[in-house]
């Protein structure tokens, strides 16, 4: 195995287009996949301060050997029977019990007993078994977190993933190689919640939606469609910018085509297919434009909802599709104020925070949608969402009601960190017919006056 090893790797080197610059003959026709994995979880305090109560994460050596983490709560087969079950989103945060502390984040955070000053009950291990197909051992797969608080650690059949130092812009993994097929497999987080990022409630945990995502190798990138419109009298152009990415181990050629539907699924217009030719690991962008008539424009008062297909083709068969939400409006921010489809509106807006009695920040989706239609029953028409990314379900309410949100960023911060969580954050949200402003931060009282704000706002 050794030698095959080392003359695979020597021909890469010599002779590269032995390998890598062949075209992919193979087809795999496997449609893409969204399976939900919030339920069937394991759930176990860790000790910030204790690492023998931390399941000896701290002390035992994670990172000697690739995925070897044995006899700690990372391994695959670490006893996790004894641990509480429970399905997600979980906030751990607002089942505590409230504490009396003269600390002023402890009692902006709800007086919970989560925080640097609480090791017990800061730190939250999660652990979940679960199986793919053999049959699609062909196939990509992603692991998606749309939101968890906070400086969460991942990994799976006791590979290390990653990090995601925020607790609000959600982070995607690919596990493909590290995948068990007809087998179990074993994902685990550890949450540490020792750190506060704002001065208000913010919870503890997975308290947002997990994803197994599954796709062609030749796919539509994750938030790879981009989508917008121009009005023009009684037409509308639709321009959509889908980019493409290839996961084949070799030269990959295929189609891009774009089509739009009305919410019943009736196809009103269609581009042609674009062709496209991607090296390995390479990604292409296509940029197609569908033109409709008479377009039924979205409003706060009739919120219409278009569907946008992108599809890739290879080889003449559909290898990857995705369908979001669309809707036709314009915006204008002008002097005198803000303009949607060419009429003033004015701002009714409120500053809004993501948790809920009861529940925390692990709110079910129909909550969601309960509190836009209460904030529209008192006059409401614009949602700031204070002062972090909104989860996905927030805006597909206010996509789905008709409510413009004002889509904010954690932090002013100009760090590769901060940029990158930014950059995620407009990546995924871009194509939101409600987003009609952003937020690069929140008010920012010790540099918003001073150069160094002006440099990083910049």
């Amino acid at each position: 195995m050794k030698i095959l090893l080392r003359l695979l790797f020597i021909g890469s080197l010599f002779f590269p287009e032995m390998i890598f610059a062949q075209e992919a003959k193979t087809v795999s026709v496997s449609q893409r996949k969204r399976i939900n994995l919030d339920d069937n979880w394991r759930f176990h305090f860790g000790n910030a301060s204790d690492a023998s109560k931390d399941f000896n994460y701290s002390i035992n050596v994670i990172f000697k050997k690739t995925g070897e983490a044995v006899g700690i709560a990372i391994d695959p087969k670490f006893n996790d029977s004894s641990w509480r079950k429970l399905n997600l989103p979980h906030d751990w945060a607002v089942e505590l019990p409230f504490v009396n502390s003269e600390s002023f984040d402890v009692m902006a955070h709800g007086y919970k007993p989560v925080g640097g000053l609480f090791p017990e009950t800061s730190i939250g291990w999660y652990r979940k078994r679960f199986t793919v197909s053999k049959k699609d051992s062909g196939q990509r797969f992603q692991i998606q977190f749309d939101g968890v608080f906070r400086d969460a650690n991942f990994w799976i059949n006791g590979f290390y993933l990653g990090n995601n130092k925020s607790g609000y812009v959600g982070v995607a993994y690919d596990v493909t190689d590290y995948l068990n097929y007809d087998k179990e497999n074993s994902l685990v987080v550890r949450v540490d919640a020792t750190q506060y990022e704002g001065w208000f409630y913010e919870g503890a945990g997975i308290y947002r939606h997990v994803w197994l995502n599954q796709h062609n190798n030749l796919h539509i990138a994750t938030d790879g469609i981009f989508a917008y419109s121009k009005v023009s009298g009684k037409n509308a152009t639709i321009s959509v910018e889908t980019t493409v990415e290839n996961k084949n181990l070799l030269f990959s050629k295929g189609t891009v085509l774009t089509y739009l539907t009305d919410r019943n699924g009736k196809k009103l217009a269609q581009s042609v297919e674009q062709p496209v030719s991607l090296s390995v690991n390479g990604t292409a962008t296509v940029m197609q434009n569908l033109l409709v008539s008479n377009p039924r424009l979205w409003s706060l008062e009739d919120p219409y909802l278009y569907r946008v297909v992108s599809v890739v083709k290879q080889n003449g068969k559909v290898i990857d599709s995705v369908k979001q939400r669309f809707g036709i409006r314009t915006i204008d921010i002008k002097p005198n104020g803000v303009f949607l489809n060419g009429v003033h509106v004015k701002i009714k807006g409120t500053n809004n925070h993501q948790d809920h009695a009861g529940v925390g920040s692990a709110l079910p989706d129909y909550l969601q949608y309960y509190r836009i239609r209460l904030l529209k029953n008192l006059g409401c028409n614009a949602y700031r969402t204070s002062h972090n990314a909104p989860t996905p379900e927030l805006l597909d309410a206010c996509d789905s009601l008709g409510m413009l949100v004002m889509d904010e960023n954690r932090l002013l911060n100009s760090s590769p960190e901060y940029v990158d969580q930014f950059k995620r954050l407009l990546l995924r949200d871009r194509s939101r017919t409600c987003v009609f402003m952003w937020s690069i931060g929140n008010e920012e009282g010790w540099v918003q006056t001073q150069p160094v704000g002006r440099r990083i706002a910049q």
